[in-house]
């Protein structure tokens, strides 16, 4: 992070099949080593086996999957007088998705048995749409950690 100038965020496409740009985020997150047709492929495929599973349209369930999941509080350290207390903080729009894409991601590829990376993705997108599956226990946990410092808000930044 620069110290003087402010960061220049790069405006980001809509995906070309659905034209949504959650989508796309999406797709940046879960690629590896620059090999994005191969991220595109797996979520295409995760949302096409949302739509047969679900019986719904793709996007609205991925878009309740990060309703559910985003996260509108965290803790972050704060040294005090040689003591470091957990403040709870809220948590600004562009880091809320983030988290919530991050933690998707990373509970599926979490997930165990000998299935695809689009099976378990599109698993845990629709587990998180319901209000189960890990990323949204992800959420309850940072919620509860903030709630139990709630005493140290006073600390806030």
């Amino acid at each position: 992070m620069p110290r003087r100038a402010k960061v220049q965020h790069r405006p980001v496409l809509p995906d070309p099949k659905y034209n949504n740009k959650n989508v796309t985020r999406l797709v940046g997150r879960l690629m590896w080593d620059g090999k994005r047709s191969l991220a595109e492929r797996i979520v295409y495929q995760a949302l096409d086996l949302v739509e047969q599973r679900a019986k719904r349209n793709p996007i609205e369930v991925y878009e309740q999957a990060l309703r559910s999941v985003t996260p509108v509080i965290e803790v972050k350290p704060r040294r005090v007088g040689g003591a470091t207390y957990q403040v709870p903080v809220e948590i600004r729009g562009e880091r809320k998705m983030t988290l919530a894409m991050r933690w998707l991601i990373a509970a599926a590829r979490n997930r165990t048995g000998g299935r695809t990376m689009s099976e378990k993705l599109a698993a845990e997108m629709i587990d998180a749409a319901a209000g189960q599956g890990a990323a949204f226990r992800k959420r309850e946990e940072t919620h509860k950690m903030a709630e139990s410092n709630r005493a140290f808000a006073h600390y806030r930044y």
